[in-house]
Parts: C-alpha cells; structure tokens; sequence
C-alpha cells in the first residue's frame, strides 16, 4: 500500500490509538460513529463494504457534491474496501483481514457472519487476541430477528412515551440517539477490552444492543421504575423532578430558564424583581416548587413577558441563573465557535477536504486527527486487497497505508 511522503508540512504526534487495525464490518450509525472516534484518535480504520455500499451513502437529502452529509458526518478517517463475500476471492480477504486486526466491529444480525466463518468463534482462534465488538438492535436471544433500527428502540425503550406534550401524541428524538449512545458505549467497551488484553494477551467477545444501551441512557427515567416502581409519563418540556426547568415565555419569545437548586431559585427572584417568592413555604424548597409548580409558573411568566428573551438571558447569566436561548443548529455551531470550543475541522486537505464536527475529546498531548476525508466507495479497494495478499506483516497494523497529509 501507499507509503507516508518523505516530507511532512506539519508534523504532528501519533494518536492515542496509532498501532491498531480496527476491521470496520457495520454499516448506518452506531457501528461507523464508534470507528470514526477510534479513527480520530489514531487507528487505522478499514471500512468494509458491501459492493452496494453502507446504506447511509444513499440517505439524502441533504448533500454535498452529491454525497450523503448523513455518510459523510460519520466516516472521515477510514479507508474503503468493498468485499462480496459470497466471492471466494473477497471472502478469504475478508477473512484475512479479520486475522490482523486487533478490532473488529460488526452489526451484522446475531450469528450473520457465522457461516462466513467470520464469527468471533471463527476468528478469535487464529486471532486470539482479537477485541470484537457485536452491535445489534435487541441482543442475541429472542430479540435476535428484530431489526435494530434506532426509531423501533425509541419507541420500544419508552423513550417516545416521554417525549412530546403530555395530552398529545409521543414523538421521536430529533435524532437517532440510541444509535449514537451505543457508539459510545461501544468505544469504551473497546478501550476497555484493550486494557485487559495489554494485561493478559487474550481479546474477548463484546456485545452490545440498542435497547440495553436505551435502557442505560433513560438514567433517572428508568432508575425510578426499577427503585421506586414509579412509570413516568411525557410531561412537555417539563421536568419530573426541578422546576423551573423548562422554557418560559418572554416578551419576544420563550428562554430556558432553570433553578437546580434553592441558591439559584433565589437569584432568580431578585432579578425577576419578586424576592417575596423566596419566603414562600410553597416554593421554599426545590421539592414544594416542583409539588405548586402550576401556582408558581404565572407568577414567574408575569416578570418574564415584560422584557426580552435577550434582556432576561444577559442578566441572568450575571446573576449566576442558568438560561438559555433555544437555538437552531447554525446558532449551535456559532456558539460553540464564540466561546472558542472550535466545532468546525476539515478532514482532509485541498479540494477533497470535507468539513465536519469536530472530535469533542481534547487532549493536551496527543490530539484528533483528521487525515482522510470520508472514502468514496472502494476508494482504497486496490491497495487494501494487495496489502492482504502480501505476507502478514510482524504487526497487525497496515500503517503505511496512512499518509499524514490526506488520501
């Protein structure tokens, strides 16, 4: 495969991960979302395709140059082959790949890539130290024929029965945020399993599945029914245990407005101007406030809609009183950049750079790398085939197949 050039224009260190060959088998979101933050911080990433494609290369709008932001938001930093595996040829690099890599990430149905021989129980004997990561919809067992979309999850976890006014319909999440937790949840399981195999030399089966991490991820929602028995309903954009901490009309539209704790709530009557509200035994404690939260919301509205949700957000926040204008993503993106969090990176360089979100990880060592932009489809095919042809290298990872400065 390609060699790193002679000359680096801008030398920078290796990631964290430098030196590990992850074998990307999944496809759409929480697979490929986990390997691009593995890919960020250094591994060599493989992204394995089927000759069609990931799916998510087809989900627009919208696009860029004529390519799917939903792909291109999850894959910058990888390297594309695309394999048939009903093909003996493609098989047997498949399955070659699956020998060298010291990661392999797949979200295949349970038990989908078995008759492939590409199993954790296939692989991890000629690879025994192997981390393979399995992500389904609903685990292994009598969930294994469900299909693991993430919208299926929200509305079988519970989530959408939260989510939405109280006397109306349940909605969706305005993204797909169990696809994205099990990502997450995938990558420290992976870190994890790392740790023990630098301690004992043996890799480990991980599994993971939508649900699960659905359940995990409902934190305070799911801890009340399995401590208290409690089966919390959607209450709007209201909170089951604070209030205020919602959004509350101003005289130009609505502003977040939250008290977490008494100290807060009584800043937050000084500036609203009644700091009679304080010596109110219904609103003296956080539990009273939330118990008369319907007496106690007028009284708050009352002072809000008489300035500007802007007005309200400055001297609050000179107050000490968390608020929160409700923003539209490019007032997101334009936040983050004010405060100097720098969102916006370009993986690649020159004319095939794309923009994307940044890693949110910041280390003061060995930062983010955003060598490659998402691959086009079997981009890389050529050299990765090659490379598997060749005679397997003393260490797993390909790593001058990257080159610092781009494809």
């Amino acid at each position: 495969m390609s060699t790193r050039p002679q000359q680096e224009p801008t030398p920078r260190p290796p990631g964290p991960l430098s030196g590990l060959l992850v074998a990307d088998f999944s496809r759409i979101l929480a697979g490929p979302y986990a390997t691009m933050l593995l890919a960020d911080l250094g591994a060599e990433v493989i992204k394995v395709e089927s000759p069609g494609g990931d799916d998510t290369r087809t989900w627009m709008p919208p696009v860029r140059d004529g390519i799917s932001t939903y792909y291109l938001a999850i894959n910058r930093n990888k390297r594309s082959v695309a394999l048939d595996l009903r093909k003996p040829e493609d098989l047997e690099a498949a399955r070659e790949l699956a020998a060298r890599a010291d990661v392999l990430i797949e979200n295949f149905k349970p038990g989908g890539l078995k008759r492939f021989g590409l199993d954790h129980e296939t692989v991890s004997v000629g690879n025994p130290g192997v981390v393979y990561a399995s992500i389904s919809g609903f685990g292994p067992g009598a969930g294994a024929a469900l299909p693991g979309y993430d919208l299926m999850v929200q509305a079988m976890s519970g989530l959408m029965s939260l989510t939405g006014d109280s006397d109306g319909s349940p909605y969706r999440a305005g993204i797909s945020v169990f696809d994205v937790m099990t990502g997450l949840h995938t990558t420290i399981g992976i870190l994890a399993a790392l740790r023990h195999r630098e301690a004992t030399g043996q890799g480990q089966h991980l599994e993971l599945n939508l649900l699960s991490s659905a359940l995990s991820g409902l934190v305070n929602h799911t801890g009340a029914y399995a401590a208290a028995g409690v089966v919390p309903f959607r209450m709007g954009n209201a909170h089951p245990s604070l209030f205020p901490y919602e959004p509350l009309p101003t005289a130009d539209g609505e502003l977040i407005v939250i008290a977490g704790n008494d100290g807060q709530f009584h800043k937050l009557c000084e500036v609203l101007g009644v700091p009679e509200l304080v010596d109110d035994p219904r609103f003296a404690h956080n539990q009273d406030r939330t118990a008369h939260r319907e007496e106690l919301r007028p009284l708050l509205v009352e002072r809000l809609v008489k300035r500007t949700k802007d007005e309200w957000f400055r001297d609050l926040t000179a107050a000490g009183v968390p608020s929160a204008p409700i923003n539209t993503i490019d007032g997101g993106v334009a936040l983050a950049e004010e405060l100097g969090l720098g969102p916006l990176v370009e993986a690649g360089e020159g004319e095939s750079a794309v923009p994307g979100i940044r890693n949110p990880i910041t280390f003061s060592a060995t930062p983010p790398r955003y060598d490659l932009p998402p691959p086009a489809l079997d981009e890389h095919g050529e050299e990765i085939r090659a490379w598997l042809r060749a005679e397997r290298p003393r260490t797993s990872t390909p790593h001058h197949t990257r080159t610092e400065t781009g494809r």
